[in-house]
C-alpha cells in the first residue's frame, strides 16, 4: 500500500500567540519555561455556534482543515479539557466558527478531569509539560523532567511531541491514545481506544473499548469477565515483537511488521481512499466509525457493522432487549402468555428491557428458563466444552450469578458459556449466524409463586386465628408476640433485598457456601486477629490458595460493612488493593474471603516494639508508594469515585514480598464523578480524621490527610498519639510542627534504623509530603496522583506549607462509626 499524506487531516494543538497577522497562522512549537493561561481573554479563543470554545495554543498546516491543540469545551463551558482537535481555517488562516466545522478532538489529556477558566498549562524548565486547575492542583503530566527535553511542537500528523537537544523524541500524543486515531498513528499491543461515556459526557468511563492484543484486534463491553463482540485475529501482533503494529492508514487499518514484506502491510479493516482530512472514532455506543471532512464532518463508514451487521453490537437493544432487523422487543415466552420483560420505556424500545419480577437466590427453586427460538448472542466464551445442552441449562441453574445458558454446538460437539450479564441479543439472521445456538435466559417463575400463594395465605388466616383466640386475656403477651413477628419479617424483607443486591451487583466475586469455608478454616480454628465487626482466621482453598476469612458479627454495623466491602472491591482490581476472592451471604453468616497476606498488617512493623528487624527505607518508601498507588485509582481511575474513609496502619496489608495493599472497605463510600462533596455521617478511626469531617461535608481529601498521618509514622515509627510519651512529645503532629519551625525534622527519623539515617535527606524530603497532605484547608492538599508522582520524583512538593496544623485527636464527644483491624499475622522478616 502506497503511504500518501496528500490529506490535509490536520490534529492541532492550541496554543496562545501573540496576535493576529496576516501571515500564515502556522504555530507548531514552543520552547521551555512557557505558560499558556485558559482565560476569556485569550488570543486565538473562538465560539462556535454548537457552544463550544476552543483556545488554541499551537497549530500546524494549511488553509483549509488543520490540527490544533489547547483548551476545548463542548457545550457547557464550565470546564475544559486540553485536547488535540481539528479546525477548520479560512483563506486569512484563522479559525473559522463554521457550522459545519466544528472542532473534532481526536486526543485529550485530562478528559477524566476537566479544569476550569484560569487553569494554566506550562512546559516547564525542567522539560515537564504539566496541566493545573485554577486552584494550582496538579490534574496532569508528562512526567519527562528528568529526560532533557528541549521543546514542543505539533508535527503535521496531528501528534503532540517533546523533543530533546538532538530532535528525538522524548514523549508523544500518539503513544497515549484516547478513543480516536488519526492517519499515520499507531495502536500497538497493549494499547487500546476508550469510548465515553456519552455523546456530551466524555469521561472516560463507557462500556466499550477496542485494543490490540497478542491474539488480534478485538472489541470489548466492559463486564466481568468482559465480553467480546468484534474480534479480528493478527499473526504477529504480540508483545514481545515490539516492532509490529496496526496503523491507521489512507483510510485502513493495517499491520506493519519487522519483516522483509514490511512494505505491503496486511489489510485488517477496509475503508475507502482518503480523499481529505478523516479520523477514526469509537463511539459511546461501541461502533467504530470513520468520519471525513467533505464541505462538512460526514460519517463515511461504520467498520464493525460491515461484519456482523447492526444487531451484533452489545446494546443495540439495551440490556435483555432482543435486536431483529434494527427494531427492539423483549423476551417473551413461547409457551405462555406470562411477561417476565417490560421495557424500560415504551417511546425509546432500544433503552432495554428490565425483570418484572427481580431473581432471588434465596428462591431458587423458583427459577425456571425462558426459552428464544432463533435467538443468538453477540458473545460466545465456552465456560464448559465437550457438553450437552441439558448439563448447559443445570449448571446455570445451580450458579445464582449465571443470567443465562447459550447453548453452542456444531454436528459433534457443544459448549455452553453462562454471561453473569446480559445485555442485547439478538435473532438469527441467514448467513450471519456463527454457530447454531440456543438462548435460554433465566427468569423468576412468577406462575408458580402465585400458585403456591392461596395455600400460604390460608395457614396464616388460621394461625392468626388461634393466636387471637388464644391471646383474648392476655393482650400484652400478645403485643409482644405481634413485635417478634414483625421484628422477623423485616429482617427477612431486609435479607431478601440484600439478596437482590448482591444478584443484581455487577462483576461479583465467587459466593461461597458456608460448609465450605468451614471446612478450608478447619472449623475457623486458625484465628489471625480480631476486630470490631468480627474476627478473621485463615484456611487453605482446594486447589491451595491461602485465604483470610473475615466473619462479620452483629446485624446493624456489621451488614452495612459487609454491602460496601462487597460493592467496593467485588469488581475492581489493583495491584495495591487487597483482592476479594469471595464472600458468604448464608442465612445470618456474613463471610468475607480475602487473598492471604503473610506479613500481616502495617502496624506491626512501624511501631516500637520488641521485634528484632526493622523495616529499612527501601522497604518504608515502597510502602509509602503503594498505599498512594492505590488511593490514587480509588479516587480517580474507578467508574465511581471510591472513598476508603478509614485509612490507617492496620488497614495497610504486606504481602511476603513486603507489597502494600490496601484492605477492609467497610467504611467506604461511592459517589459520582460529577460531585466535588459528599455529607456524610463522621466514620473512621480517631487520629487520622480530616479537620472537615466536623462540618460532616468532605471530599476524597479526607483520605489525603489519613494517607499523610499513616506516612509520617512510618517515617517515625511511632503512633500519631502516643500517651507513654511525655507530654510534649505525645501528638507527633504538634511535634512535626515545632521541628519544622526549628528546622530540624531529622530528629523525627526513627532511630532504630541506621538505614533510615543513611537517607535523612530523602526521608525528610517525603515528610514534608506527608505535611502537603495534612494541610488544615483540603484544598490545598495534593491529589493523590500528584502525590504518586512526587514520589517518583516527576513533581517537586509545594513549598509554602502551614505547619499549623488543626489536631483532631480528641473527638470523643462526636459519635463516630468506627472500625478495627484486619486480620494482622503474625511477621516475619523481611526479604
Amino acid at each position: 500500500m502506497a503511504v500518501s499524506w496528500i490529506f490535509p487531516f490536520l490534529f492541532t494543538l492550541f496554543c496562545y500567540f501573540h496576535s493576529l497577522t496576516s501571515q500564515p497562522f502556522d504555530y507548531p512549537t514552543a520552547n521551555l519555561s512557557t505558560t499558556w493561561i485558559n482565560s476569556y481573554s485569550a488570543p486565538h479563543s473562538v465560539n462556535f455556534t454548537d457552544g463550544s470554545i476552543v483556545r488554541a495554543i499551537l497549530i500546524k498546516g494549511s488553509f483549509g482543515p488543520r490540527y490544533a491543540c489547547g483548551f476545548y469545551c463542548n457545550g457547557n463551558c464550565e470546564t475544559y479539557i486540553f485536547a488535540i482537535f481539528i479546525v477548520y481555517t479560512n483563506s486569512i488562516s484563522s479559525i473559522t466558527a463554521v457550522n459545519v466545522g466544528f472542532p473534532q478532538v481526536v486526543w485529550s489529556a485530562n478528559r477524566n478531569n476537566p479544569v476550569r477558566i484560569n487553569a494554566t498549562l506550562q512546559l516547564t524548565l525542567g522539560g515537564n509539560l504539566v496541566l493545573r486547575d485554577a486552584d494550582g492542583t496538579l490534574v496532569w503530566s508528562t512526567n519527562t523532567t528528568e529526560k532533557s527535553v528541549a521543546g514542543l511542537k505539533l508535527t503535521h500528523l496531528g501528534n503532540l511531541v517533546l523533543f530533546d537537544v538532538n530532535n528525538v523524541t522524548v514523549w508523544q500524543s500518539f503513544d497515549h491514545p484516547t478513543d480516536s486515531l488519526v492517519p499515520g498513528q499507531k495502536l500497538v499491543s497493549g494499547k487500546k481506544l476508550t469510548a465515553s461515556v456519552s455523546a456530551t459526557n466524555w469521561t472516560e468511563g463507557g462500556l466499550f473499548s477496542f485494543s490490540a492484543t497478542n491474539n488480534g484486534l478485538i472489541a470489548f463491553v466492559e463486564s466481568s469477565p468482559p465480553q467480546t463482540y468484534f474480534e479480528s485475529s493478527i499473526d504477529g501482533l504480540t508483545a514481545s515483537k515490539a516492532s509490529n503494529y496496526v496503523m491507521y492508514l489512507n483510510g485502513s487499518l493495517a499491520l506493519f511488521t519487522n519483516s522483509s514484506d514490511s512494505k505491503n502491510p496486511r489489510i485488517l479493516v477496509s475503508v475507502a481512499p482518503v480523499s481529505s482530512a478523516q479520523f477514526l472514532k469509537l463511539e459511546f455506543d461501541g461502533h467504530l466509525k470513520v468520519y471525513e471532512w467533505q464541505d462538512q464532518w460526514k460519517e463515511v463508514n461504520d467498520l464493525f457493522t460491515g461484519f456482523y451487521g447492526e444487531c451484533a453490537y452489545p446494546m443495540a437493544c439495551g440490556r435483555y432487549g432482543i435486536c431483529s432487523k434494527g427494531q427492539c422487543s423483549c423476551p417473551k415466552s413461547s409457551s405462555d402468555s406470562t411477561n417476565y420483560f417490560r421495557q424500560i420505556n415504551d417511546r425509546q424500545p432500544n433503552l432495554g428491557c428490565s425483570e418484572i419480577t427481580k431473581m432471588t437466590c434465596n428462591d431458587s427453586k423458583n427459577h425456571r428458563y425462558l426459552e428464544l427460538n432463533d435467538v443468538n448472542y453477540f458473545a460466545f466464551s465456552a465456560d464448559i466444552i465437550d457438553t450437552d445442552m441439558t448439563t448447559c441449562k443445570n449448571a446455570c441453574l445451580r450458579n445464582c450469578s449465571c443470567k443465562a445458558a447459550i447453548f453452542g454446538s456444531n454436528s459433534s460437539t457443544g459448549e455452553c458459556y453462562l454471561p453473569s450479564e446480559i445485555f442485547s441479543l439478538m435473532n438469527n439472521e441467514k448467513d450471519k449466524t456463527r454457530y447454531n445456538s440456543s438462548a435460554f435466559v433465566k427468569v423468576q417463575n412468577v406462575k408458580l409463586q402465585n400458585e403456591t400463594q392461596p395455600a400460604v395465605a390460608r395457614r396464616k388466616r388460621h394461625l392468626n386465628g388461634a393466636i387471637v383466640g388464644s391471646v383474648t386475656g392476655i393482650s400484652i403477651l400478645g403485643i409482644i408476640i405481634g413485635c417478634i413477628i414483625f421484628i422477623l419479617w423485616k429482617k427477612r424483607k431486609e435479607d431478601e433485598v440484600e439478596e437482590h443486591y448482591l444478584d443484581n451487583m455487577p462483576g461479583m466475586p465467587v459466593r461461597f457456601s458456608y460448609d465450605n469455608l468451614k471446612s478450608a478454616t478447619e472449623n475457623f480454628s486458625k484465628k489471625l486477629g480480631e476486630g470490631g465487626f468480627g474476627s478473621v482466621f485463615g484456611g487453605t482453598l482446594k486447589d491451595g490458595r491461602k485465604i483470610a476469612v473475615k466473619c462479620l458479627d452483629g446485624i446493624g454495623k456489621a451488614k452495612k460493612s459487609f454491602l460496601a466491602e462487597v460493592e467496593t472491591i467485588g469488581s475492581i482490581h489493583h495491584l495495591s488493593l487487597v483482592q476479594l476472592i469471595g464472600f458468604c451471604a448464608e442465612k445470618s453468616h456474613r463471610l468475607l474471603v480475602y487473598e492471604f497476606m503473610s506479613n500481616g498488617s502495617l502496624d506491626k512493623w512501624i511501631y516500637s516494639g520488641n521485634q528484632e528487624i526493622v523495616l529499612d527505607w527501601k522497604c518504608r518508601k515502597k510502602i509509602i508508594h503503594d498505599v498512594a498507588k492505590g488511593l490514587a485509582y480509588l479516587h480517580e481511575e474507578c467508574r465511581q469515585k471510591i472513598l476508603h474513609l478509614d485509612i490507617k496502619p492496620q488497614n495497610i496489608l504486606l504481602d511476603e514480598k513486603y507489597n502494600a495493599k490496601l484492605s477492609d472497605f467497610g467504611l467506604s463510600k461511592l459517589i459520582d464523578r460529577t460531585q466535588s462533596k459528599v455529607v456524610t455521617t463522621m466514620r473512621g478511626t480517631p487520629g487520622y480524621l480530616a479537620p472537615e469531617w466536623l462540618s460532616a461535608v468532605i471530599t476524597e481529601k479526607v483520605d489525603v490527610y489519613s494517607y499523610g498521618v499513616v506516612v509520617l509514622e512510618i517515617l517515625c515509627g511511632r503512633k500519631n498519639f502516643e500517651p507513654s510519651e511525655p507530654e510534649e512529645q505525645r501528638l507527633l503532629m504538634s511535634l512535626l510542627k515545632r521541628k519544622a519551625e526549628e528546622g530540624r525534622l531529622m530528629d523525627l527519623i526513627d532511630k532504630r534504623s541506621e538505614d533510615m539515617q543513611l537517607y535523612k535527606e530523602e526521608v525528610v524530603d517525603t515528610m514534608q509530603v506527608a505535611a502537603w497532605c495534612l494541610q488544615r484547608d483540603y484544598t490545598k492538599r495534593p491529589s493523590m496522583s500528584t502525590v504518586v508522582m512526587v514520589i517518583e520524583g516527576a513533581v517537586d512538593v509545594e513549598k509554602s506549607l502551614d505547619y499549623n496544623f488543626l489536631i483532631t485527636q480528641n473527638v470523643s464527644d462526636i459519635n463516630i462509626v468506627d472500625s478495627a483491624p484486619l486480620f494482622p499475622s503474625i511477621p516475619s522478616g523481611p526479604r
